[in-house]
C-alpha cells in the first residue's frame, strides 16, 4: 500500500438555495484547473451558481494558505462535488381551490484543493 504525501485541503458549503443540477454543469468545467485559471473561468461564466462556487474557492484556497502554509500559486482543484440537499415544499394557489407543488432544491457543495 503506497501512500502519497500530496495535501489536501477542503472547503465546504451547505444548504445551498440552488440546484445541484445547475451547480454540477459549472463545477465540471473547473474540476482539474489550477486555482487561478479556475477563477478567471468562473468569473466570465454566465451562471448565477458562479458566485458562491467562487467564494467557496476563495475560502478553500484561504484554508491552504492560513492553516498549511501553502501557496495559492500552486493549488490545482483535485475535486469539486456537489450533492442534493433538503428540498423545501411549497405549494402555489391555481384555479378552481386546486394547488401545485412547487420544489426549491438545495444542495450541499465541497471543493477539494491539492498541491500540484
Amino acid at each position: 500500500m503506497v501512500e502519497s504525501n500530496t495535501t489536501k485541503i477542503k472547503a465546504s458549503s451547505k444548504y445551498l438555495r440552488m440546484s445541484p443540477t445547475k451547480v454540477r454543469r459549472v463545477l465540471r468545467q473547473i474540476t482539474g484547473k489550477s486555482y487561478e485559471e479556475a477563477l478567471v473561468l468562473l468569473e466570465y461564466m454566465p451562471y448565477r451558481s458562479c458566485v458562491p462556487v467562487t467564494k467557496l474557492l476563495c475560502s478553500a484556497a484561504a484554508n491552504a494558505f492560513h492553516n498549511n502554509g501553502i501557496s495559492v500559486d500552486t493549488l490545482v482543484i483535485s475535486k469539486a462535488i456537489v450533492d442534493q440537499g433538503p428540498v423545501l415544499k411549497r405549494f402555489r394557489p391555481r384555479s378552481q381551490g386546486r394547488a401545485f407543488k412547487i420544489r426549491k432544491p438545495t444542495c450541499h457543495l465541497t471543493i477539494e484543493l491539492e498541491v500540484s
